[in-house]
């Protein structure tokens, strides 16, 4: 009897096993639990897949026998190819190929654009380079775009559904870089510039005193310029904005001399064109107890040693509002960067702060003297949360057309420079401007997954020693802890059963 009930429960949990195998291939599901949604498809994606009329083919590239966390990163990219072919109806196609196995596909990587990357392996000890493959090719039609490296923990999503989007768009939307005030070229803005030419048609642009700046631009961006405007290109501009055009202004309102530890204002005549819209950017340096730092030769003996030292001039921003420009962001240091104020009243205009200042800032005037030095103390920064930069979205003009604004305290914080003064800059500040760019000019949404799946969560610094050691060893032992106390209230109970059935059946 026993037997038979027991074979019978057996094939139960067998046939429903089969009938779930069955439903979940006809009927997928996924439950995300993560924080930031990193498993489940946007919008913006399922805007793109729905938009498709004719199949994409994804030919992943990919190496076999690649360490954990790099292997971690090829079951990512291919789950998500399995969502994003289930969510197309079939209209994307995948398959994966290992360059390693065979010469011949080891050529067909490199000819499509796919270079391998030296990586890391430990092996008995001993730490080897090892070459690997992580791009993928996608075609539609007769059009081919490369994805020539994925990058482990990066934002893949946008990766994919940006070069999607870009087999798809029949004609990019144009963005222009204004030129002639001294403003950095395309070529000085590297990065910004290889993010934006994926979606985008990117170029220079220089006002004219006779022709209005033409509407077929998205959006302009001015950065950083140095010299003065005409009354006749702030009317130009004025113009733009009341046809429906969109503006981002990246200002430099005072500027940092590191060679005469001085500071400067810069006079542009934007100021004034921004005040008379109710928003100023002031002459002051922001001064921030949250900072990056410089680097400061120091003699000792025979001896010159490089010394970091935190400076509060290069403000290093964390407190960002939840707006898609600053969507996901972490951190973003703005250098020499001016408080941005706004004193906009009417309601028909929506204006956000998008990012401020720690609770520990100050600032000081633009004709100031650097102390390098100094050792700065809680005193020195008595105020907290100060505006470093706006989006404005409404009839800014007052003619009635819907325009928007972007305007930020700094105008270096995503130039690269050129030549010798060329410089890295941290993912964060190519991405801030980026996104600024997209929310102006593109209303897909794909901006909000350029940070998802890179967002770093770091335990946090002000803890003391002691609680990050109970956090750290709390995540991993806590699940095994309830696992056994489970097991252990499991195994009591039954025994408890087991008792009081045997004392019934003596009685």
């Amino acid at each position: 009897m026993k037997r038979s009930t027991a074979q019978f429960r057996l094939l139960l949990i067998l046939s429903i096993m089969v009938v779930i195998g069955i439903l979940s291939a006809q009927f997928s599901f996924r439950l995300d639990f993560t924080g930031d949604k990193r498993y489940t498809l946007s919008k913006a994606t399922l805007d793109i897949l729905k938009s498709l009329n004719e199949p994409v083919t994804v030919t992943a590239y990919f190496s076999k026998k690649l360490p954990p966390n790099i292997t971690a990163t090829k079951t990512d990219f291919k789950d998500l190819l399995v969502e994003y072919a289930s969510r197309s109806g079939g209209n994307v196609v995948y398959e994966f190929k290992d360059p390693g196995e065979k010469e011949e596909l080891e050529q067909e990587a490199l000819q499509a654009g796919i270079q391998p990357v030296m990586i890391n392996v430990r092996e008995k000890d001993e730490i080897k380079q090892q070459k690997a493959y992580l791009g993928a090719v996608l075609k539609m039609g007769s059009q081919t775009e490369v994805i020539p490296f994925v990058q482990p923990g990066a934002a893949m999503e946008y990766a994919l559904s940006s070069t999607i989007k870009k087999l798809s768009v029949k004609e990019k939307p144009k963005v222009a870089l204004l030129q002639g005030h001294g403003e950095p070229s395309l070529n000085a803005m590297q990065q910004v510039r290889s993010v934006l030419s994926v979606l985008y048609d990117i170029s220079g642009y220089t006002i004219s005193d006779t022709a209005p700046i033409p509407t077929t631009y998205q959006s302009l961006l001015i950065i950083a310029p140095e010299d003065s405007f005409t009354t006749a290109e702030l009317q130009r501009l004025d113009e733009y904005l009341a046809a429906g055009g969109n503006l981002l202004v990246a200002l430099n309102r005072v500027q940092g001399d590191f060679q005469t530890s001085r500071g400067q204002p810069v006079n542009t005549g934007l100021e004034e064109w921004l005040s008379k819209k109710g928003i100023s950017v002031e002459d002051k340096f922001i001064m921030d107890a949250q900072c990056g730092s410089v680097t400061v030769q120091q003699r000792q003996g025979f001896f010159t040693i490089s010394t970091p030292v935190q400076f509060p001039y290069l403000p290093l921003i964390t407190d960002f509002a939840d707006h898609p420009i600053t969507k996901g962001l972490e951190r973003v240091l703005l250098p020499f960067a001016s408080p941005v104020t706004n004193a906009i009243s009417d309601s028909l205009i929506k204006v956000v702060v998008l990012a401020k200042t720690s609770s520990r800032a100050n600032t000081a005037p633009a004709n100031t003297f650097f102390d390098v030095m100094r050792n700065y103390t809680p005193a020195d920064f008595p105020m907290s949360s100060l505006p470093l930069a706006v989006a404005v979205e409404g009839n800014i003009t007052g003619n009635g057309n819907i325009s928007r604004l972007v305007v930020f305290g700094d105008g270096d914080f995503a130039v690269n420079g050129e030549g010798r003064e060329y410089q890295q800059l941290q993912p964060d500040n190519v991405s801030l401007l980026v996104n600024a760019v997209d929310w102006l000019s593109d209303d897909t949404g794909l901006n909000e997954l350029r940070t998802k799946g890179i967002s770093a969560r770091p335990i946090k610094k002000e803890l003391d020693d002691n609680k990050k050691t109970l956090i750290k060893y709390g995540n991993f032992l806590l699940p095994v802890f309830l696992i056994i106390l489970y097991g252990f209230v499991r195994v009591q109970l039954r025994r408890r059963k087991r008792q009081q059935w045997m004392e019934q059946r003596y009685v």
